[in-house]
């Protein structure tokens, strides 16, 4: 009986870390996200304060962390906390994607070497930049408090910000802008959806918060009060 209580002890450890690597992932594509739009938006070189590569490589091994021990929990306590581990594997799907697109903007800086202009596009830019990095903030904290209502605040304005990130990308497309470069409107296309899809992933770990399992990345389904 005794080496039962210890099986379930050690499995409920296994979950808080799982769920404390999973912040320390989110953090690490936080700094990964501020390193690379620096670089891009506002730096003549690609350098970088740390190897990007590196820390996306750690982020891929915490995934795997994640799952292993998710799973040696279920395997040890069975049902006992089956959805919150089924949402922490769903969750790190998110933040490991999101650290693939801080790389791949990392990618273009060093491609594009000079600070990439948004030309007319740069208001809009810096505004969906800007949402981003409270997004960051707001979802991180959101995993450590479970704040239904903060959670509510990132998702409000996923659609808004899509519209914007997709809006440059269309304008790139089908309008005629002297002022930018063949390079520089190529990188600029290619840094609008990679916005778009980092602020999706930050949506769908907030929306983990506030859905259940089944609508985990989804719309909060409104109550019908009829």
């Amino acid at each position: 009986m005794f080496n039962k209580f210890k099986e379930l002890f050690s499995s409920e450890n296994l979950l808080d870390t799982a769920y404390q690597t999973t912040l320390t992932m989110l953090d690490y594509d936080r700094q990964m996200w501020q390193a690379s739009r620096q670089t891009l938006r506002a730096s003549d070189t690609a350098d970088l304060p740390f190897d990007i590569k590196s820390m996306d490589r750690k982020i891929n091994k915490y995934e795997r962390e994640v799952r292993r021990k998710v799973l040696t929990h279920l395997t040890i306590a069975g049902t006992q906390n089956l959805v919150p581990g089924l949402v922490l594997v769903s969750i790190v799907i998110d933040v490991e994607r999101i650290g693939d697109y801080t790389k791949n903007i990392a990618g273009l800086a060093n491609l594009h070497e000079k600070r990439l202009p948004g030309g007319r596009h740069e208001e809009t830019l810096q505004e969906i930049e800007q949402v981003i990095e409270e997004h960051f903030a707001k979802t991180l904290e959101v995993l450590k408090t479970q704040d239904k209502n903060a959670a509510r605040t990132v998702l409000r304005v996923e659609d808004e910000v899509g519209k914007k990130a997709e809006g440059i990308v269309k304008a790139l497309i089908t309008e005629e802008n002297k002022s930018m470069t063949c390079s520089e409107a190529v990188c600029l296309a290619m840094y609008a959806r990679f916005l778009k899809r980092i602020n999706a992933h930050l949506t769908n770990i907030a929306s983990a918060i506030v859905n259940p399992f089944p609508r985990i990345g989804f719309r909060e389904k409104k109550k019908n009060n009829k």
